[in-house]
């Protein structure tokens, strides 16, 4: 017969065992494994207020499978939400989240650049114009290999790095930490309006959309000083609309031009 010691000693560890357990169980159920949470694509979609101002935003890394879409394998413009979720479906992946992506014409063609897998439609337009997209410097948003970048277009022009996907869209919000130097703190033009900031080391990039109508002013200080995000370019505003299921977000509205998100499976 074992004695009075070593049969509390096993009961000791069976019960410790039970508890460690009960505890991961706990956490798991729980939320508390924070590491696996923060690799799940798109976990970074959430909300915040900035000055007063709600923001929807989406965060991502270089290790995402972000892309841009205009045209489904028919060659038909997606134009919407549902039909990009659809082709997706067809080779069994999944939207976690998506917005427009750049300006577009009644066709609903790209204005200026736009590259989608490596093959681009469209040309990189320098000039100043009319709109907020002549409005200079307008910028590209660049999805490379290993990361992101938003480049003022002439910059662009002179040294464009290789990019996967690309659009071409303006004003600039953010220009190395400086707001665009047309953006008034008193203007009364508001918009809901939607873009995307790039950090400094480019591996890292935020989509965000306005709850409601916001000044050019208040949506680049959003990027620079709510999200510490040295580049950011707008992409459009009123016809601004998000998909993220993960925020029990669909918006809906007539057919867009090239769309951003994220894709996982």
């Amino acid at each position: 017969m074992p004695d009075g010691r070593a049969s509390d000693g096993r009961a000791s560890v069976v019960v410790a065992r039970a508890a460690l357990a009960a505890i991961f169980t706990f956490a798991m159920a729980t939320g508390w494994n924070a590491a696996a949470r923060a690799q799940e694509p798109g976990a970074g979609c959430t909300t915040m207020t900035h000055d007063g101002q709600g923001y929807a935003i989406c965060d991502v890394t270089a290790q995402d499978d972000v892309r841009m879409w205009l045209r489904g394998a028919d060659g038909a413009v997606l134009g919407t939400f549902n039909r990009l979720v659809a082709e997706l479906a067809k080779s069994g992946e999944r939207l976690i989240f998506a917005m427009n992506a750049g300006m577009y014409h009644p066709d609903r063609a790209p204005v200026g650049l736009y590259v989608e897998d490596g093959h681009a439609d469209g040309r990189l337009i320098t000039s100043a114009g009319p709109g907020n997209f002549g409005l200079l410097p307008n910028g590209v948003f660049c999805i490379r290999a290993d990361g992101f970048a938003v480049i003022e277009s002439r910059r662009f022009a002179d040294t464009a790095p290789a990019c996967r996907y690309a659009t071409q869209s303006g004003p600039m919000l953010v220009i190395e930490g400086d707001l665009h130097p047309r953006f008034l703190p008193d203007s009364d033009s508001r918009y809901r309006r939607n873009g995307v900031g790039v950090s400094a080391d480019g591996r890292r990039a935020v989509f965000a959309i306005s709850d409601g109508a916001v000044t050019f002013h208040e949506f680049a200080r959003l990027f620079r000083d709510g999200l510490g995000l040295p580049n950011a370019l707008y992409f459009d505003g009123s016809i601004s609309r998000l998909h993220a299921p993960g925020l029990g977000r669909d918006d809906i509205g007539l057919p867009v031009g090239p769309m951003v998100g994220l894709v996982g499976r």
